[in-house]
């Protein structure tokens, strides 16, 4: 099940991108390195059903803001309160975790998702429970990297 997972979170990334935001992302070799050392800004959407997980998004913070540029329509200049830019990485997020429920759905595995959240900071990671599996792919677009993590619950403790 996690390699169907996976499958559908890239092309969930792949797809909300080019057609949301009008970009294209290249997703990176397996096990490239994560770059998290400046400011970043990650938003967070979880589902819970059959199959039950969280789905983060990395963004350094210059990212972020070109990318709420191009979903709101706006110039860098007319983004001047973060919560633009929180908002739109919540909604990002929410956007990736709607198309994998879709999918899901269309497999009989329906779930329900939780409201965005966002962390901001430098330097940081979300750390997975022991039991958790976890999945991180990165992708790049706009000369930037963005990192798309995938926790799950085991379908044991489903």
């Amino acid at each position: 099940m996690i390699d169907d997972l996976e499958d559908l979170l890239k092309a969930a990334v792949v797809e909300v991108f080019g057609t949301m935001i009008g970009l294209q992302v290249q997703l990176e070799p397996p096990h490239a390195p994560v770059v998290n050392t400046g400011a970043t800004i990650a938003g967070a959407v979880g589902f819970i059903g059959r199959v039950t997980g969280v789905v983060y998004i990395y963004a350094p913070v210059e990212l972020a803001v070109r990318l709420t540029e191009k979903l709101l329509h706006l110039s860098a200049s007319e983004i001047e309160q973060k919560e633009l830019v929180n908002d739109s990485m919540g909604e990002l997020a929410n956007m990736i975790v709607g198309h994998l429920k879709s999918r899901l759905s269309d497999r009989g595995l329906s779930c329900a998702m939780t409201i965005p959240s966002i962390v901001r900071g430098t330097n940081f990671q979300i750390e997975p429970v022991s039991s958790t599996i976890r999945r991180v792919f990165s992708f790049r677009s706009l000369e930037h990297q963005l990192v798309v993590e995938i926790m799950l619950r085991p379908e044991s403790q489903a």
